[in-house]
């Protein structure tokens, strides 16, 4: 809990920096933009139910029903008043207002691990608003304070890997509408394919009482953070708007995908005030990376998924020219080494894992300071530069297969339980939402205890039966140990 409370008090401190950068140029910041959507309308109705989700996995089903039916009641409500005021009509409100009241009930109603439990629902629901709002500031701030953008060089630096985003670029206009069609869909669908993975790892929390040591949304939502970071470091546009009709009178020239732009002599390119620099590294491969890796423990269909959505999303990236094949390549190690660091947090560090941290780490500042500052020699040998950028990235990949090997991303399932333990413990629902409320103590005292029966005696009797005692004998209720025993070899630490 303490870690937990310290990370809350870093994030909100790290939120409210945010806003007031974002007002010093003129624009509000997370913490308004989410402010609003209790009221306003929302930018996006299906994050804030995406957020609700994240919010049910420790609720009950019959909590999930009602909060359902309230975020929908709500939602209607707000519905019906812009409707009638004439007004932009979306929903999301409703989702947004049960978070809040989870929370809410979770400080004033709940208390012990209950509280805890129900605050980090909430919080994590409430996080993935924030993180998507807290990308959006960063683009805007990017926009702001990086006049000029780094494309020239991305582009020199693409030729000693043949420069991919051109080629994915002609093949997707051979092949469309269809491949077009298909990949627009993947590209823009990335968040829910992660976010029914992450609720896929989460699915226990109700009945565990407890959340899994890591999951998919924790590294997700690190990634969303630290990346736009890089972009006020690295400030780049892409293809399609350096080198595309998209780039307007900005564009160096109307080259993407037909003609390949030159190498000789790049210089930062002026660019326009509110276009994103976003593309180095590339956040979309670090998620869909993430999301690969996370479905690894999954079932058959769901490693298809995985690997089905990370090509899709490397093919979207490149073919329709919002990244350079440079960008995908920093974008893998970026994903592995936050993903490497945010499982050990969890689980432990250990040597190889920091040895992974370093390698990824010194790899990430070598691509970037390779790209920035010696583009013009990687296109004039791409026979031996093209190789060392693949390789130096394989070798990234190579060191977390080595550490990742044999620790799963998702929590173990939970073995069989005694009869006391198999009873589903009743939780305190939300007054607010018309449920009756029991405390766990009072669910765990509702079952009776089996009636206990003296060691010795039962060694006797075996003894007067002519059966020898064995350690495979069963044992009383009382002497038996719980899996929530110290002693006992199925005992599991709290997760948090």
């Amino acid at each position: 809990m303490v870690l937990w409370t310290a990370a809350g008090a870093v994030t909100l401190g790290f939120l409210v920096a945010l806003e007031i950068v974002a007002r010093g140029y003129g624009f509000s910041g997370p913490i308004t933009e989410q402010s609003r959507e209790v009221i306003f309308k929302p930018e996006s109705g299906p994050l804030l139910y995406g957020g609700l989700a994240l919010t049910m996995v420790v609720l009950t089903w019959r909590q999930r029903l009602i909060a359902l039916g309230v975020a929908a009641g709500v939602d209607i409500v707000f519905f019906l008043v812009r409707w009638a005021a004439g007004a932009d009509l979306n929903f999301g409100n409703g989702a947004l207002w049960v978070v809040l009241g989870c929370a809410v009930l979770g400080l004033t109603r709940r208390t012990g691990r209950e509280r805890a439990l129900l605050l980090k629902g909430a919080g994590l629901g409430l996080l993935l608003v924030a993180g998507h709002k807290t990308g959006d500031t960063w683009l805007l701030i990017t926009s702001e304070t990086r006049p000029t953008v780094l494309d020239a060089y991305v582009a020199a630096a693409d030729h000693a890997l043949g420069d991919p985003s051109w080629m994915m670029g002609r093949l997707l206009e051979a092949t469309a509408p269809v491949s077009t069609g298909v990949l627009h869909v993947v590209y823009g669908q990335l968040p829910l394919a992660a976010a029914l993975v992450g609720l896929y790892q989460l699915r226990r929390v109700a009945v565990d009482r407890r959340f899994p040591a890591h999951h998919l949304v924790r590294t997700f939502l690190v990634i969303g953070l630290l990346g736009p970071a890089i972009y006020m470091i690295f400030p780049v546009v892409g293809p399609i708007f350096a080198y595309g009709a998209d780039g307007g009178a900005y564009a160096v020239a109307n080259l993407w995908p037909d003609t390949l732009p030159p190498v000789t002599g790049p210089q930062p390119i002026p660019f326009d005030d509110f276009t994103p620099r976003n593309c180095m590294p590339s956040l979309h491969t670090a998620w869909a990376v993430t999301l690969f890796v996370h479905t690894r423990q999954g079932s058959r269909a769901m490693r298809y998924a995985g690997t089905f959505w990370l090509v899709g999303t490397l093919s979207a990236t490149l073919g329709f020219g919002y990244h350079y094949g440079a960008d995908l390549l920093a974008g893998v190690v970026f994903a592995l080494t936050i993903e490497t660091a945010v499982r050990c947090s969890a689980h432990g560090w250990n040597r190889s894992a920091v040895r992974l941290v370093v390698l990824g780490s010194a790899v990430f500042a070598a691509l970037l300071s390779a790209y920035r500052w010696m583009p013009v020699e990687l296109a004039a040998r791409p026979w031996l530069y093209g190789p060392l950028l693949v390789l130096a990235t394989g070798t990234v990949i190579y060191a977390y297969v080595r550490t990742a090997r044999g620790q799963d991303t998702e929590a173990p399932v939970p073995g069989p339980r005694s009869a006391p333990e198999a009873v589903e413990p009743a939780v305190m629902e939300p007054a607010v939402m018309g449920l009756a409320v029991m405390e766990p103590a009072v669910a765990a005292e509702s079952v009776e205890p089996t009636e206990a029966a003296d060691p010795a005696t039962s060694i006797e009797l075996r003894k007067t039966a002519g059966s020898p005692s064995s350690p495979e004998s069963p044992e009383s209720p009382e002497s038996r140990e719980t899996p929530e025993s110290p002693g006992s070899p199925d005992a599991r630490p709290e997760l948090v």
